[in-house]
């Protein structure tokens, strides 16, 4: 078995074009043991790509990469150089069901086929000494039996992976878009917590219609991890509690003020590096969720984001809730 060199109860799911490297920082503000994951990079991207698709912020530590390819000698590249970089994983995306992915060959259609990601794994693992991982679904249009991610999940176990993120639904390749993926198919829990008795030596994290740290303690009686998604995204500050629920760490729940207090010199930086100020102030939309103000804050920042020239923003629309809080009284 790989060294798990970090914890892995609790994490943020990979999720395109919200969990960005600005989204990252953002939520190290709020927790710092929570693991995340970065947007799938593909191979292509890496390789080819003029852009830099690797790059982090040393502060998002822990965080892995999630990578999508189906090319054993390219996924082996692109984990060496995510491994340069200083990634603590590398994660195969056999989960996707998006057509884009589904015509590049990987994604949730590489459930079909274990025999290729058991060799992306190996070569992977042969590159790197970081730990190689795999998120999948339950299981793919008529390949939705229990035996079926059975044998998915041993195949390429004997390969040499030991961790599994297993989204608890299957996925329709034909008939339903990615978002429809995400709702419609039901969520089949007690299959994954099956999967941990019939293989109790791997570590296996469950995803999928998680909201609550609640509803986390409850799948941790029976999982090694939970990996919560949309909810993250919509209500940040949930995590806030997470470092001393699920860690042990006594360091403090950070305040709200005080997350956005210290965002703002780091959205001054990325201004200066070319970003603009609505890259990163769209991500704290929702730190206010359920909070009085909340709407306030939400229609202060999407009014005023995009002509934002710097971290200002954030402390504007600090007051305009805190003002709009005090008309009310």
């Amino acid at each position: 078995m790989a060294d798990i060199s970090f914890n892995r109860r609790i994490s943020i799911a990979p999720m395109l074009d919200w969990t960005d490297r600005h989204y990252r920082y953002f939520m190290r503000r709020i927790t710092r043991h929570t693991l995340l994951y970065t947007e799938m990079v593909t191979t292509g991207a890496i390789l080819f790509g003029k852009g830099d698709y690797l790059g982090f912020n040393c502060d998002e530590h822990p965080v892995a990469l999630q990578l999508g390819g189906s090319n054993p000698a390219d996924m082996a590249e692109c984990a060496r150089r995510a491994e340069e970089q200083g990634y603590d994983e590398i994660n195969i995306n056999v989960g996707c069901p998006s057509d884009r992915v589904k015509n590049g060959r990987f994604g949730a259609c590489l459930m079909a086929e274990p025999e290729t990601v058991a060799a992306c794994v190996s070569a992977m693992q042969d590159a790197v000494n970081v730990p190689v991982t795999v998120k999948c679904r339950i299981g793919i249009d008529d390949m939705d039996e229990y035996a079926h991610l059975d044998d998915f999940i041993r195949r390429v176990a004997d390969a040499g992976c030991d961790t599994f993120i297993i989204h608890a639904r299957k996925a329709w390749l034909q008939g339903l878009s990615p978002k429809e993926n995400r709702e419609i198919p039901p969520l089949m829990y007690d299959r994954v917590y099956l999967l941990k008795e019939h293989f109790p030596h791997l570590h296996l994290t469950i995803n999928g219609g998680v909201k609550t740290l609640e509803e986390a303690k409850q799948h941790l009686s029976y999982q090694d991890g939970v990996m919560i998604g949309r909810e993250a995204y919509a209500n940040p500050y949930m995590f806030a509690s997470v470092d001393s629920e699920f860690y042990g760490d006594q360091h403090g729940v950070p305040e709200r003020e005080s997350v956005i207090e210290a965002m703002v010199p780091y959205v001054n930086e990325q201004v200066a590096k070319g970003a603009r100020v609505w890259h990163v102030a769209r991500h704290m939309l929702g730190i206010f969720q359920g909070q009085p103000g909340g709407r306030i804050w939400r229609r202060y920042l999407s009014e005023n984001g995009t002509k934002a020239v710097d971290g200002g923003l954030l402390l504007d629309a600090l007051e305009a809730r805190q003002a709009g809080m005090k008309g009310r009284e």
